[in-house]
């Protein structure tokens, strides 16, 4: 099973989407300063997972999250409960 999950930085008033097999383990990621993209905006909490069967459909997933603007991305994530 594959993973595509929302974070956002209160930091940075930002969010990040991405996906991954282990949630947990990228969270940390990100908040440890692993991940060049996220560094500065640290800490960042989990608002949201969805889980996919495959990696192909969790980047099809992705892709149609990073392209919305913030306020239908922040209408997903009511609608959707996550």
């Amino acid at each position: 099973m594959y993973w595509v999950y929302i974070l956002y930085s209160e930091k940075g008033q930002r969010y990040y989407i991405g996906q991954t097999q282990d949630v947990a383990e990228r969270l940390e990621r990100h908040n440890c300063g692993y991940e060049k993209s996220t560094s500065p905006y640290r800490p960042y909490k989990l608002v949201c997972k969805i889980e996919k069967p495959t990696r192909s459909e969790a980047m099809q997933l992705e892709k149609k999250l990073k392209n919305l603007n913030t306020e239908d991305l922040q209408k997903f994530i009511q609608k959707y409960g996550c």
